[in-house]
């Protein structure tokens, strides 16, 4: 029995290692997040407002619609079990009975939405400076 387990025990601190650095790595200061960003490919941009507010324009949130214009409400969700995103709470726009979409934090100043987490990821969207 002894031989047996010998060999789970450094997988299984690996595993638990990963996981804690990962969330660690993860995290994100929601005071960072409100601002422009922008696709540098299609130049669809979305405004993240200081005061809870979002716009997009020409932005994909999925791989199978084209780009749409959106706005509505955004909050920042800090899930320490899972990853951190952005909910964005549709009110009003091109992306018909969608009622929100999450938007993860994928690197300081960047974000993105995606659709499933086996799928072909969309393009990100980076914060430029203020005009």
């Amino acid at each position: 029995m002894r031989k047996k387990m010998k060999g789970r025990w450094p997988a299984a601190a690996l595993v638990a290692s990963a996981a804690l650095i990962a969330g660690c790595a993860g995290s994100v200061d929601a005071d960072e997040l409100p601002g422009a960003y922008r696709d540098g490919k299609t130049d669809g941009e979305l405004l993240l407002g200081s005061d809870g507010k979002f716009s997009a324009t020409g932005v994909s949130t999925d791989t199978s619609s084209g780009p749409a214009d959106f706005h509505g409400r955004w909050e920042f969700l800090d899930d320490e079990a899972s990853s951190d995103f952005i909910y964005l709470t549709v009110e009003d726009g091109g992306l018909g009975m969608t009622a929100g979409i999450q938007l993860y934090p994928v690197g300081r100043g960047t974000v993105q939405f995606r659709p499933d987490h086996d799928g072909k990821q969309l393009p990100k969207l980076h914060k430029v400076a203020a005009p």
